[in-house]
């Protein structure tokens, strides 16, 4: 819903702000941001905040680092807690360079790019994520609060009333939540938000992010987006659910097409199968994600697609009369630490391609993958993700297709800071080493 400079004053008035963040998102998705006092607001919803974005990851060098954080109005919402006594509220911002023109830095601006792909064909590209994340007592912690596997409940338990909190707070702010559940793994939970368009769900992604940290804290626990922090347990993942919508018509649905998926759909399934590979840096983007990308554990590494079969990476859930509009594709492989604004961006893309250039879909894997052998891999054509932080860089580095979808800036400082990144995990010696090495040579 559209907000105007003088509704965002009244709201900030009947719930007695008195700070108001201003946030945006770094390349690595990490939320950044400043606050600014009730009587700066009216100019700075004209004219913008200036800041500095030479230290900000991914952003502007020393010699361009004069850039203006312009808030969006319809992302105002006030947080459901006190800061330091004080009533706060939170808008997302646009980054623009001086001049005015956005700056391609800007992660949220590459989604909006990419979005405006769409305008002239009048459709709308929605988005539902599953986000999971742990409870531990500590940042130091990996030791679980709970015995309790998938969808186990408990009123008494501490993660369940913690859960229940958080989905109360986000409820609060005006972020419609679907439902709330214990996941696979002890201490592991998801909150799902019902589906919205990309651009508004992406900045949903974030807040959810910080919501859910906030009331962990609150609570005494911490609450952590790790891919993988526990051994020999799932991980966490971001199963992205999408459609293509023609105002009321969902794009995806035909009663009579192969799997009751129209043309466009398969197409666009088609051209995520096609591209993944090469943005699976951007959907998974940390070394400890490849520690979840491992056969056996429900995280799918292998690049096929299903209707019932959830180790394929792409599912797409059986159609059921009279619910044509929830057809869409599920995406598998990314994982929650990833930033939403680009994830988005270049699953849309690669959607996209594959529809302008006619990808074929191929059959779907029916079958457990997990349990076939290499043979009857190899006669399937199955390929598999990058299976390291390294490979995942070197298949990105060599895609043009994600060089124009994330733009020449985005698309080099993600290079450079993710190589950095593996240099270091390469050159650690953990614990691993020391125990097994240590006493024998």
């Amino acid at each position: 819903m559209t907000k105007s400079k003088e509704d965002i004053l009244r709201l900030i008035d009947e719930a007695g702000v008195r700070y108001i963040r201003l946030c945006f998102t770094d390349i690595l998705g990490k939320i950044k941001g400043m606050s600014i006092t009730r009587s700066e607001i009216e100019q700075v919803l004209d004219e913008g905040q200036g800041f500095d974005g030479s230290s900000v990851e991914g952003f502007a060098r020393i010699e361009e680092s004069d850039l203006m954080a312009m808030p969006d109005p319809v992302t105002f919402r006030v947080i459901p807690w006190e800061i330091a006594g004080e009533k706060v509220a939170t808008m997302f911002c646009d980054i623009q360079n001086p001049d005015g023109t956005p700056y391609e830095g800007d992660p949220r601006w590459v989604l909006k790019r990419n979005l405006n792909r769409l305008e002239e064909k009048g459709w709308t590209f929605y988005v539902g994520p599953e986000i999971e994340y742990f409870y531990f007592e500590n940042e130091n912690s990996t030791v679980a609060l709970d015995k309790a596997g998938y969808f186990d409940y408990g009123t008494v338990d501490v993660g369940t009333r913690v859960r229940k909190e958080t989905v109360r707070a986000l409820e609060h702010m005006g972020i419609p939540v679907e439902c709330s559940h214990h996941e696979v793994a002890p201490s592991q939970h998801e909150i799902d938000l019902k589906y919205q368009e990309g651009l508004v769900m992406a900045d949903f992604a974030q807040l959810y992010k910080f919501v859910v940290k906030e009331v962990a804290m609150d609570n005494k626990l911490y609450a952590t987006f790790m891919p993988k922090p526990i051994f020999g347990e799932n991980g966490s993942g971001m199963h992205c659910h999408m459609s293509l919508f023609n105002k009321d018509k969902n794009l995806f649905f035909d009663k009579k097409g192969r799997y009751n998926l129209s043309e466009i759909g398969q197409q666009f399934t088609a051209g995520i199968l096609n591209h993944i590979k090469e943005f699976t840096l951007v959907t998974n983007q940390w070394v400890n994600s490849y520690k979840r990308l491992v056969p056996g554990y429900e995280a799918p590494v292998y690049v096929s697609w299903g209707r019932r079969n959830r180790s394929s990476m792409v599912r797409v859930p059986m159609y059921r009369v009279g619910k044509e509009q929830a057809t869409r594709i599920e995406l598998r492989s990314p994982d929650p630490a990833a930033n939403p604004y680009l994830a988005f961006a270049c699953m849309l893309s690669a959607g996209l391609k594959g529809i302008e250039q006619g990808y074929t879909l191929p059959e779907p894997v029916e079958e457990n993958i997990f349990n076939m052998s290499r043979s009857e891999k190899e006669g399937l054509a199955i390929d598999v993700l990058p299976n390291s932080l390294e490979n995942a860089v070197n298949a990105f580095e060599q895609s043009e297709f994600v060089r124009g979808t994330l733009g020449d800036h985005i698309f080099e400082k993600l290079i450079a800071n993710k190589r950095i990144e593996w240099d270091a995990y390469r050159m650690h010696v953990g614990g691993y080493e020391t125990d097994k090495y240590l006493p024998m040579l």
